[in-house]
């Protein structure tokens, strides 16, 4: 007798919604799902890493975590219907197996500590109770940790965290923000350096049980820089790792472009960038190799502007680059095209590119019929002289159906939306305050070819901090980016998180039976 494999099309449904990624095609029939043959669902887990916030004693650090309300969160989300969880947990300390101690109290002295360390990872440090309610926690000083964790059920489709870190003097001088990121296998770092006034560190956070191997790659303006101690980077389980950048090499390079991969496993990649003149922040990664980009939200006062790109095939790479202002997109004077020559690194200093209004970054190809895939981000300054401090904005996804952004305070947010195809429509809705505060929603058309800066009217009675999400109503794609400020002792200290689509929902192949392969 014969029989539809209904176990494998269950099977395949499941993990699909888990994992958010699903094809499936029985033998002859063709690759692509037919319209109507897939339908949405939302994820049942989701994962998230964050990276240890700071290495100054002057640190001090708000994390905060939100699961946005929706169709799949109210109907209790997933196939399961299950409440499920959302919990951040300090990621376990690396030791060094090269130093082998034979001192007995010595060695008792470190079994108590990883059992300590091991008894703190399994208390969570931030717990989503419910959708539509943020959460926060507080650490200080150089010894808060790494986070790992994962949300199931209702709280998975969405779940989003931040981590926002304040340092008020010394090389580490900033506000430092970071939108907790999903584990992967491939992310592209435009705009690192391993130049002696800078210190940039990679962070790998592994977030499974069982060990990661990740390798390190760097690319300037003449190609690949050379390294030796930049492959097989061991990545225990459950812990982070953070590598000083210009350790890998021997060259002091200005403009980078930093590749990580893993050869087995996966981790979340973020670097963290300190400049001795210009403050620091974090610069997560950038979209996917792409033949156009966006990068959203430069804010009206920028006094520098530098945008770096990589085109990492076998082909060189000719963009337009043009500025989505508030009215209308225009090409900025002597650099209205970059040449990106294969394998290299190319920059150019854009300056003041905004003057005094809200923009975003559009690169295209020259010619159509040759969109080159590279990746691309933005360098930004605000303030001169000693008041100067800096954020990345790097190329990112449309906001697509939903994207949310936590830790938005009383003051200081700025909701940045870019259309760069058509004219769009987008919802906004500001949460509930972690403490209290009653959520609402706006909606605003985005012109074709602008950017529309948003001031979001915090939630009436708010106390703590809130989370904003956005999400595409009708219209072409809307890319978006948040920029937080904390003025401190005169400088405009900010920082930019991006707002691509959540992936709280995927595509899953419709399950149907044909009775007419059973054969008796």
């Amino acid at each position: 007798m014969k029989s539809t494999h209904l176990s494998l099309i269950a099977g395949t449904v499941a993990l699909a919604a888990i994992t958010g990624f699903a094809t499936l095609n029985a033998p002859g029939e063709p690759a692509a799902a037919e319209a109507g043959s897939a339908s949405s669902l939302p994820v049942e887990r989701s994962s998230l890493v964050c990276p240890a916030p700071s290495t100054s004693d002057l640190a001090e650090t708000q994390y905060t975590s939100y699961t946005p309300p929706g169709s799949e969160t109210e109907k209790g989300g997933g196939a399961k219907g299950e409440e499920g969880t959302a919990e951040l947990k300090p990621a376990l300390p690396v030791f060094d197996d090269d130093e082998v101690e034979t001192d007995p109290k010595k060695i008792k002295k470190a079994e108590e500590a990883a059992k300590k360390a091991k008894a703190q990872a399994d208390k969570p440090v931030l717990a989503v109770k419910e959708p539509g309610t943020p959460v926060l926690a507080e650490a200080d000083g150089s010894a808060a940790p790494a986070l790992v964790g994962t949300a199931t059920g209702r709280l998975a489709p969405g779940w989003a965290a931040q981590q926002t870190t304040t340092v008020t003097a010394g090389g580490a001088r900033g506000l430092l923000g970071v939108s907790c990121t999903a584990p992967d296998t491939d992310f592209w770092f435009p705009g690192v350096s391993t130049a002696r006034s800078r210190q940039d560190y990679v962070h790998l956070t592994n977030p499974d049980d069982s060990a990661a191997v990740a390798d390190i790659e760097l690319f300037g303006a003449k190609g690949a820089v050379t390294s030796e101690v930049g492959d097989g980077i061991t990545v225990p389980a459950r812990s982070s790792v953070a590598l000083l950048l210009s350790t890998l090499t021997d060259e002091a390079v200005n403009d980078l472009t930093a590749h990580v991969t893993t050869r087995s496993g996966r981790v979340g990649g973020v670097v963290l960038t300190a400049d001795d003149g210009s403050g620091a922040d974090w610069l997560t990664a950038a979209a996917d190799p792409s033949g156009t980009l966006v990068m959203p939200g430069i804010p009206a006062d920028a006094t520098s502007v530098q945008l770096v790109a990589f085109a990492p095939g076998e082909n060189d790479a000719d963009v337009k680059v043009q500025l989505m202002g508030k009215n209308t997109t225009f090409a900025p004077a002597g650099n209205d095209t970059l040449h990106i020559k294969s394998g290299m690194t190319a920059t150019i200093d854009l300056k003041d590119i905004t003057r005094g209004e809200p923009g975003s970054l559009r690169l295209t190809p020259v010619e159509k019929n040759r969109a080159t895939p590279i990746v691309a981000a933005l360098r930004v300054v605000r303030g001169t002289g000693a008041k100067q401090e800096i954020a990345y904005i790097p190329a990112t996804g449309p906001v697509g159906a939903r994207a949310s952004v936590t830790d938005n305070r009383a003051k200081g947010s700025t909701l940045s939306l870019a259309a760069p195809a058509a004219t769009a429509k987008v919802k906004v809705t500001t949460s509930a305050g972690s403490g209290g505060g009653e959520p609402a929603v706006e909606t605003y058309t985005v012109k074709a070819g602008t950017t529309t800066a948003i001031t979001p009217k915090p939630p009436a009675g708010l106390k703590g901090a809130y989370a904003l999400t956005v999400e595409t109503v009708s219209g072409g794609p809307v890319h978006a980016s948040r920029a937080l400020v904390l003025p401190e002792g005169g400088v405009q200290m900010f920082t930019i998180q991006t707002l691509p689509d959540d992936g709280g929902t995927v595509l899953v192949p419709s399950a149907r039976q044909d009775l007419s392969v059973l054969d008796d």
